[in-house]
């Protein structure tokens, strides 16, 4: 039994780089709101993993993500800012467009 822990599986966006949405393993994507599939784009399943507060996560609070996915069924990881240097840079794909 797993407890205090939770199985989650984790899809990334093919829309957003570093985007990743995490759901409870046993319940998986059907409950999602539509709105957030919509902006999440299909998602791609990138691994399985069992979340446990004694082991953090890199880029979130453990206790956060697991809280979330059991509150509203998910936890929407979003990109890091980005580093301004490297968002105006020519060639970046994000750069804003000069009028």
């Amino acid at each position: 039994m797993l407890k205090g822990k939770l199985f989650c599986s984790i899809y990334k966006s093919p829309r957003r780089q570093e985007m990743y949405l995490y759901v409870e393993r046993t319940k998986g994507l059907k409950d999602l709101p539509e709105a957030l599939l919509e902006r999440f784009g299909p998602p791609r399943h990138v691994t399985d993993m069992i979340l446990d507060p004694a082991r953090p996560l890199h880029r979130a609070d453990v206790g956060q993500v697991m809280a979330k996915i059991r509150e509203q069924g998910f936890y929407l990881q979003m990109p890091p800012p980005p580093d301004q240097d490297l968002y105006l840079a020519e060639g970046h794909p994000d750069r804003p467009r000069r009028a």
